[in-house]
């Protein structure tokens, strides 16, 4: 290593490249590194999902879920099954084990999925795929006092328009119902012609098919013939033949039936501002970056709201790429400050050139970095980028040893370039050591199993990838920057000479300090050491009470706020969507109210809310290591309270969200009405659960679960 510091020293030219290859190859790197604003991660378990059109819950489980389970049982790699029942629909996960290749579980699933012979002749085809925590972008949402017709075509036009731009690929509809072509046919119908509701289904079914015919072959080619008979819309099933009478006459289907074009009866429904809405989601795939694809649907909308029905309003909803965007912008002006004070604290003390190469150290390392990343697998996201912040404080300590070091070498009489090699030798393997120290700190979040680890391990290997850059640059680079020029002991005119001045003075002052106060303290530390040993002692046990008291707050993964309070409703399972809507649109004029009292200390025409977004029969669907995944059932509510930005509404989210829970207060018939602000979850605090066969005992356990657990301090 010597020889490396003491060859980089005098060739100022292999230095320089060597930071050129850092800066340069970083700002390559850093525009095609992959942008997202939290990492998109497998979330380890593979869902299959069944459509049962009509039937209960008890149905589900019985025809569906206990079929399903018991095919997934004897499948190698799978850590636990879960199944959860509803109207309509049942879902059965399958959480992978650690260290197990999910995708080989996955077409296991598929291939024991695929066996099952015996579902409902009602249910459809399973939907088989892995769980990963995605989140939209950006959301265009279509809402007015319209029929739902009108919506969902709305929100058609609107999401072939989105897709028809550059780098856009993948939109969906949410908050909308199904097509459902509807053939009513009374009983006095069906006596009339005998007829079943089965036959004429048979009949209908028959009559709208695609079908392979083969192929023709002619000199010319392969022809292949196909029966195209599918139907989309009511009006093309009016003139199915279901009855021919013995004297030729048809009866057809509009001859019984009444046909129309409808949606299906569902128990999802969603408002925005108290009005009827859809919502248009825009995701994030490949190498899109969410800045560049929330411009783009910014202008679009813009340019698409003139062009709407006058009925029919068109926004944006909870743009993610803001949030990712403040963070992008804390982490510069953090930056810039470091920048700063690094150059203004050693320009005082040492020398103006000294702390300008020592200051350019945290780009050069924030540069070389970004080499690192694409190797390391890691995105420029909303944890990276806490990461990069997280280094800065210690991200330019060896470079200032290193530096001051070289200063003190020069102090001494040394030539410059004998001051960097020896100054960089002598402080060489305690800087290395030193930052090794910090990477053993943080490398075994690398290894962190489980969902957890996934988003966790982002955090160690950026930080670790900024120290690696940092030794290098200290060691190799800077010796190099700070061995040219000669001494020169005389203090010039102008600026330079009144900021020489100035530094003088301050180490002036630094030395007096050094030898008058600082030096005899230490000496009485040496000597009076098991008292200074019992002090350090006893300062510790006094941070340790702090933390065990409770005056120092502890948490695992703590809460970041965001723009948004959520609220979410649970109603007793089975609770007709409807009621869940009047609970909902209670919680909503609570809300309200809150906000009007926020408002009353607010500029004249500002709010502290955006938007109020609510969902019935389904939740919204979060980031982070506990989101991913939406529910769907008619007891479950969400509303999402879209607040202004904290500089203009000037009060925390968690307060507004504290206040509306206060003003909602306990609503009798509901099992849970909960509050976050945070801007990701990692799931639930405490998870109890409880396996019986009998849904009447589950319900008396559980009630007697949350009783016991609420008994404690902290747990509501």
């Amino acid at each position: 290593m010597k020889a490396a510091i003491r060859w980089m020293a005098r060739n100022h030219v292999a230095a320089n490249i060597l930071m050129f290859v850092l800066i340069v190859g970083g700002l390559f790197k850093g525009y095609s590194i992959k942008q997202e604003v939290f990492p998109e991660v497998d979330l380890d378990r593979v869902q299959v999902s069944v459509a049962y059109p009509g039937a209960g819950p008890e149905e589900v489980e019985e025809g569906i879920l206990l079929q399903i389970e018991e095919n997934l049982t004897g499948i190698d790699g799978i850590k636990e099954i879960t199944s959860s029942a509803s109207e309509g629909i049942g879902i059965v996960t399958a959480e992978v084990a650690s260290g197990e290749d999910q995708d080989i579980v996955l077409q296991d699933i598929k291939s024991e999925v695929d066996r099952i012979v015996t579902f409902p002749e009602d249910a459809e085809k399973p939907i088989i795929a892995k769980l990963v925590n995605r989140a939209e972008v950006i959301s265009v949402v279509v809402y007015g006092e319209v029929s739902d017709k009108v919506l969902r075509e709305q929100a058609e036009e609107i999401r072939d328009e989105l897709l028809a731009l550059e780098d856009i690929t993948q939109v969906d509809l949410s908050g909308v119902r199904p097509y459902e072509i509807s053939i009513e046919i009374p009983e006095e119908n069906l006596r009339r012609y005998g007829l079943t509701l089965e036959e004429v289904a048979r009949r209908i079914r028959r009559a709208s098919l695609d079908l392979p015919g083969g192929t023709i072959k002619t000199e010319g080619g392969e022809i292949l013939l196909r029966t195209k008979e599918r139907r989309y819309f009511g009006p093309e099933y009016a003139d199915i033949v279901v009855v021919t009478n013995p004297d030729g006459v048809q009866v057809k289907l509009a001859d019984i039936a009444r046909i129309k074009d409808d949606f299906e009866e569902t128990d999802i429904f969603a408002q925005f501002d108290g009005v009827p809405a859809a919502m248009v989601k825009v995701f994030r795939v490949g190498d899109q970056k969410p800045i560049e694809i929330s411009n783009r649907v910014k202008e679009y909308v813009k340019g698409k709201a003139p062009r709407i029905p006058t009925s029919v309003n068109v926004g944006v909803w909870f743009d993610t790429s803001e949030i990712y965007q403040s963070r992008i912008n804390l982490l510069m002006k953090n930056a810039f400050l470091g920048l700063i004070l690094v150059f203004f604290i050693l320009g005082l003390f040492l020398e103006i050139r000294l702390a300008l190469w020592v200051m350019l150290g945290i780009p050069i390392s924030f540069f070389g970095s970004l080499l690192l990343m694409p190797t390391l697998d890691v995105s420029i996201n909303m944890l990276s980028l806490f990461a990069f912040i997280l280094a800065l404080g210690i991200l330019v300590d060896d470079a200032i040893i290193v530096g001051e070091n070289i200063f003190e070498q020069r102090q001494r009489g040394k030539p410059y370039v004998e001051a960097a090699i020896d100054g960089t030798v002598e402080v060489g393997i305690p800087v290395i050591y030193a930052v090794l120290s910090t990477v053993v700190a943080f490398l075994p979040l690398v290894f962190v199993t489980g969902v957890m680890g996934k988003f966790i391990k982002v955090i160690p290997l950026v930080v670790i990838a900024l120290l690696v850059m940092s030794l290098i640059e200290s060691l190799f680079i800077l010796p190099a920057h700070l061995s040219g020029g000669r001494p020169n002991n005389h203090v010039g005119r102008g600026f330079f000479g009144s900021l020489e001045r100035v530094r003088l003075g301050f180490g002036k002052h630094m030395e007096r300090f050094i030898t008058e106060r600082y030096r005899p303290f230490l000496t009485r530390c040496l000597r009076y050491r098991y008292t200074t040993v019992a002090v350090g002692i006893a300062v510790f046990l006094l941070a340790l009470g702090v933390v065990r008291g409770g005056i120092l707050k502890f948490t695992f993964m703590p809460e970041v706020e965001g723009d948004m309070v959520i609220a979410s409703i649970k109603m007793p399972p089975g609770t007709p969507a409807e009621e869940t809507g009047k609970v909902a649109q209670f919680v909503v004029k609570e809300g309200k109210k809150v906000v009007d009292e926020f408002d009353r200390d607010m500029e004249e025409g500002t709010s502290i809310m955006r938007n109020i977004f609510t969902l019935v029969g389904t939740t919204l669907a979060r980031a982070g290591p506990g989101g991913g995944q939406t529910a769907s059932a008619s007891h479950l509510s969400e509303i999402a309270m879209f607040l202004a930005e904290s500089k203009v509404r000037g009060v925390p989210a968690a307060e507004v969200a504290n206040r509306w829970r206060e003003a909602v207060g306990d609503i009798p018939g509901v099992d849970s009405v909960s509050f976050t602000s945070s801007l990701f979850v990692v799931g639930s605090d405490i998870d109890v659960r409880a396996a019986h066969a009998d849904f009447d005992v589950l319900d008396r356990v559980s009630g007697d679960i949350k009783r016991s657990l609420t008994a404690y301090p902290g747990v509501g």
